[in-house]
């Protein structure tokens, strides 16, 4: 294992300082530029910074681009490719401002961390989204066990997320106090939410899977019936662990604490669509499948931008390009009704072309 350069270390502790403080950066976003600058770092085997130069960026670039990723056994992805280049980029170009760097560091060798137009493109190229569709959603919440206060939790959780399509950081963060079930309607205060840009908003129940609004109704009294809870308690609790008969640990109940990271929602949800024998989906894709849901309804302005702003999104477009990507059968489907459509008196295009013509000769007589 090589051993860590000290100068190093000091530079890096500089530059996450200053991502965090100058530029509000989280500690998941520093996290990854650490793990970039690591990479980095094992390849010249901790050479000093001061001795960066852009053969060591090239050389990086074409190691990278061979690199395994050892859970799927493949090579780095490009879109992996292009935000550790990126990282390594900006660490060098801020470096080479720093006293004691200036000299040794050219703003021009850290370009050479950039990689080609193809492959950024093919880095940013989207994904075709597979979410589910509402009828598979109807179908999970049906299978689900429900003998357990926590396979209640884990139900009324997935319900939760079929009616307000919400981010798994933000539905492991929600509180009892921020659902009004009565309303139906959920604030998102990024206060104490765990929301995408520490954003503020409400949003309102999507009524879409049937039966989804009823299980969080039933939850939300079961915590305040059963387990007294208040406002300020978790809507989706940790379960508390004691000792089992044969000295293991075991759920005993609810602990009055939510979970720390998003991981036990995507679980949950793994366990969800086992029971229903489909296969597994992120929980994000609860965005794609409400999007895809309203776009096959003859909504009205109005009712597209009270969509979009439910979901977080200050611009209309940002909801329909993000998340309204047609499935490939689907964009076949529009495109066969075109042309299957009665022509409404087919006219000569030729001939309207020579009218528009005349129209402007005229004009200018």
């Amino acid at each position: 294992m090589t051993k860590p350069n000290a100068e190093n270390e000091r530079q890096k502790r500089a530059y996450f300082a200053y991502l965090r403080e100058a530029h509000g950066r989280d500690n998941a976003t520093i996290d990854r530029v650490a793990a970039s600058l690591a990479r980095f770092e094992a390849s010249t085997r901790a050479r000093g910074f001061r001795r960066f130069h852009r053969e060591q960026a090239v050389a990086f670039k074409a190691k990278l681009s061979e690199a395994i990723n050892s859970r799927t056994g493949e090579r780095l992805s490009k879109a992996t490719l292009l935000s550790t280049l990126r990282d390594l980029r900006a660490f060098f170009l801020w470096l080479a401002q720093e006293p004691g760097y200036r000299s040794k560091i050219a703003f021009s060798d850290a370009d050479y961390f950039n990689l080609s137009d193809k492959d950024v493109a093919i880095a940013r190229a989207s994904r075709k989204a597979n979410p589910p569709t509402l009828e598979q959603m109807r179908r999970v919440l049906e299978a689900m066990p429900i003998a357990t206060v926590w396979e209640r939790r884990d139900r009324a959780l997935v319900a939760f997320a079929c009616l307000t399509s919400a981010r798994a950081a933000a539905l492991a963060s929600f509180r009892l106090g921020h659902v009004n079930v009565s309303e139906g309607v959920v604030e998102q205060d990024a206060r104490t939410v765990r929301t995408k840009f520490a954003k503020t908003f409400r949003t309102d129940f999507h009524r879409l899977v049937p039966g989804a609004a009823e299980i969080v109704a039933n939850w939300c009294a079961e915590l305040v019936r059963d387990h007294a809870w208040g406002p300020d308690d978790p809507l989706f609790p940790q379960s508390h662990m004691g000792l089992a008969a044969d000295g293991g640990f075991t759920p005993i109940g609810l602990a009055r604490k939510g979970w720390a990271s998003s991981q036990p929602v995507r679980d949950a949800f793994k366990r969800a669509y086992a029971a229903a024998d489909l296969p597994y989906k992120k929980p994000h894709l609860m965005r794609d499948m409400l999007v895809h849901s309203y776009m096959s309804m003859d909504l009205t302005p109005a009712q597209l931008k009270a969509v979009s702003q439910s979901l977080g999104h200050s611009d209309v477009l940002t909801t329909f390009t993000s998340y309204g990507q047609l499935p490939t059968h689907r964009q076949s489907e529009l495109i066969r009704s075109i042309a299957e459509r009665p022509a409404a008196g087919a006219a000569d295009p030729w001939s309207d072309l020579e009218a528009a013509f005349a129209r402007v000769r005229a004009g200018r007589e």
